[in-house]
């Protein structure tokens, strides 16, 4: 059976690993550009599980299959490439402030619930005074937190590392690659024949014939949907980010958890060096999005008040991104393409491409092979492992 999928960022290169463990499948990766690029390559790799508000659904379904399964996934990659995946093991602190409408109470009352629901699933979440905060994470001025919540079992990865041994990894399981390859257009079946199904896509390195095709491309799966007459509408939202240095680890050196606080993100990237993100920005007009500035300094003077020491840190870098962001419906968008039988959506996941990845790779093979030895059974083995 040939599948072809579209769109090698992390989703679509999970996918592709997902895959080439099916037997009798022949799988064809193309993308317009080299891997991890687009919103892949600006992403932090924060993976909020059991710290995210989602308690029931897909959405904590989808989570929690995703974080059991990065515990496996990531010395499986590293075993089979030799590559190394920056992979933080100590867990995602958030910071809380007191609200201005002195809502406090109220505030943790809902993180004090949600601490009995994850335990009710096996899942721990501990929240922690600000005499705690102080012993484990001295670099936080405490003075203007009132809380924070320590996830142990959440993660941090580096996304381009992961997407990187993924394809690796699956090409050594036999996928083939196309990079810079563009799909020009699609042949279907005739409009009256229902469901339709898409017979082959026209590229820039000509035909290719497939059973299933896999549209995984973010930004990309509007124009492609639009050639099979079905526009699924995803909107670009702009991310910035920044790397500084500040010359050695921030408080305790053997505890470097992601922190995170009032949306700002600074993590940890080895030693000295430290990731402080993302902004969110909405297209203007006619979608362009030129990074602001303002923005960007904003997050990092969030950082600072968190992190006092940051003030004096060098700017390594900076760098942005666009997210895809599915509008007028909730992201990601997984499943069948509406009127058609064999291409299959797994795209749109705005900021959550990287914690999803997994299990939407888990979602897409089991609509190709249903009922196999795919995701629900191993998923239920993780489950119990845990």
């Amino acid at each position: 059976m040939n599948v072809v999928i579209i769109g090698c960022g992390v989703v679509g290169a999970a996918i592709a690993y997902e895959l080439s463990q099916v037997k009798g499948l022949k799988i064809t990766v193309c993308d317009r550009q080299p891997p991890a690029q687009a919103s892949t390559g600006a992403a932090l790799g924060v993976l909020m599980g059991a710290i995210s508000q989602k308690i029931k659904g897909k959405a904590w379904q989808m989570r929690q299959t995703s974080i059991q399964r990065y515990e496996t996934l990531i010395p499986e990659l590293e075993a089979l490439t030799g590559r190394k995946i920056p992979f933080n093991r100590q867990g995602i602190l958030m910071l809380l402030s007191a609200p201005p409408l002195n809502t406090g109470v109220e505030g943790i009352s809902a993180w004090e619930k949600l601490v009995e629901i994850r335990h009710s699933q096996g899942w721990h979440l501990e929240i922690w005074d600000t005499a705690k905060l102080q012993d484990m994470c001295p670099q936080v001025d405490h003075k203007k937190i009132t809380n924070a919540v320590y996830s142990p079992q959440d993660r941090q990865l580096d996304p381009i590392a992961l997407t990187l041994a993924l394809v690796e990894a699956a090409q050594q399981n036999g996928v083939t690659f196309k990079f810079g390859v563009t799909v020009l257009d699609a042949q279907t079946s005739p409009p009256e024949s229902y469901p339709q199904f898409c017979v082959q896509l026209e590229t820039t390195e000509g035909k290719i014939a497939a059973d299933w095709f896999v549209v995984a491309a973010g930004l990309g799966s509007t124009p492609l949907t639009a050639k099979l007459n079905q526009i699924i509408d995803i909107r670009p939202v702009l991310g910035q980010a920044l790397q500084v240095r500040v010359g050695h680890p921030l408080g305790n050196p053997d505890f470097q958890p992601a922190i995170t606080g009032n949306d700002v993100h600074i993590i940890p990237v080895g030693g000295e060096d430290y990731w402080v993100g993302a902004t969110v920005e909405f297209p203007s007009n006619e979608n362009e999005i030129p990074p602001n500035q303002e923005l960007l300094e904003s997050a990092r003077e969030q950082a600072i008040a968190f992190c006092p020491e940051l003030a004096t840190a060098t700017i390594i870098r900076t760098w942005s991104g666009l997210r895809p962001r599915p509008e007028g419906r909730p992201a990601p968008v997984i499943g069948k393409l509406s009127g058609f039988s064999n291409v299959l959506l797994a795209t749109g996941h705005y900021r959550n491409g990287v914690l999803l990845a997994p299990a939407t790779a888990y979602a897409i093979r089991e609509m190709i092979i249903p009922q196999g030895v795919g995701g629900s059974g191993r998923q239920g083995k993780q489950g119990e492992k845990e």
